[in-house]
């Protein structure tokens, strides 16, 4: 058999498609535009592409995007002071800080000082325990794009065997709390899990988030399993990889993300979609 390639980029199209209409609808009913702001603080060249798309996803789907660029040299204090000011600017209703941040900063401490209101991509404290408990709050952006690219397959999650392969607070632990509310039963793996073809080879879904370029093999997947990738990784010869071994692994699986063009068009549309949250949630 060979597997159904789910398509992020037509998904993310379509997602955005449908935001165009929830902005116009906010700008017509409540006067109110989006807004999202972006720091990015040195010159990290995966950054620099990452806030770029960033800044296009917020024109594509028509609200308004500031993008602050600070140098690396830029102290904890001045940026806390940055944050602060977008905290009480009312244009902007979301506030991401791009990681990774320079080695003299406190990566925790740059986050909690965002507003729970504007913490659009998810990763503060508030944000990671109303996912636990299953309160409104924004879900990470990467995770949230793995389910929505499962659901498109038509794959109903419930009752499904699902195993993240990665346990990061960024995407492995968020996306298994998001298929465990969707009522799968869940096993989160890492690199020293035992028997880990075994667990893997049981399941009906699997996220792969272990960064370890093609470590999922064919014969780590069930026949007709989901097989989300979210690793980037690149090889020695400037190609741009998975974590899944795409080529035998579509061979075996049902459906299947390529990368790139699976899960990281769905990241920036899930961000844009948070904003929009956010601005019908505390916009108005």
């Amino acid at each position: 058999m060979s597997a159904q390639v789910i398509d992020g980029k037509a998904l993310a199209e379509k997602i955005r498609e449908e935001l165009k209409g929830r902005v116009a609808k906010l700008q017509q009913e409540k006067g109110v535009t989006p807004g999202l702001a972006v720091i990015i603080v040195g010159e990290n060249p995966a950054s620099v592409v990452y806030v770029r798309n960033k800044e296009k996803g917020c024109q594509d789907v028509g609200f308004n995007s500031r993008v602050i660029r600070l140098p690396e040299s830029t102290t904890q204090a001045e940026l806390l002071e940055q944050i602060e000011l977008l905290n009480n600017d009312k244009d902007m209703h979301g506030i991401l800080v791009q990681l990774p941040l320079p080695a003299h900063m406190d990566d925790l401490a740059v986050i909690e000082a965002i507003s729970p209101t504007k913490d659009v991509d998810g990763f503060s404290l508030l944000s990671t325990g109303s996912l636990m408990v299953g309160s409104e709050g924004f879900v990470p952006c990467t995770p949230k794009g793995c389910i929505a690219l499962i659901e498109s397959t038509g794959t109903s999650i419930q009752g499904k065997d699902a195993v993240v392969i990665g346990r990061s607070n960024i995407v492995g632990k968020p996306a298994a709390m998001l298929l465990l509310q969707k009522s799968a039963t869940v096993t989160v793996t890492h690199s020293k899990t035992a028997n880990l073809k075994e667990v893997c080879a049981r399941a009906d879904i699997i996220v792969a988030a272990i960064g370890k370029s093609e470590f999922v093999t064919a014969d780590m997947v069930k026949p007709g399993a989901v097989v989300i990738d979210v690793g980037i990784n690149r090889g020695d010869d400037g190609k741009i990889r998975g974590d899944v071994k795409y080529d035998e692994v579509a061979e075996v699986a049902g459906f299947i993300t390529p990368v790139p063009g699976g899960v990281g068009p769905m990241t920036i549309t899930m961000l844009l979609e948070n904003t929009v949250e956010a601005a019908e949630r505390y916009g108005c």
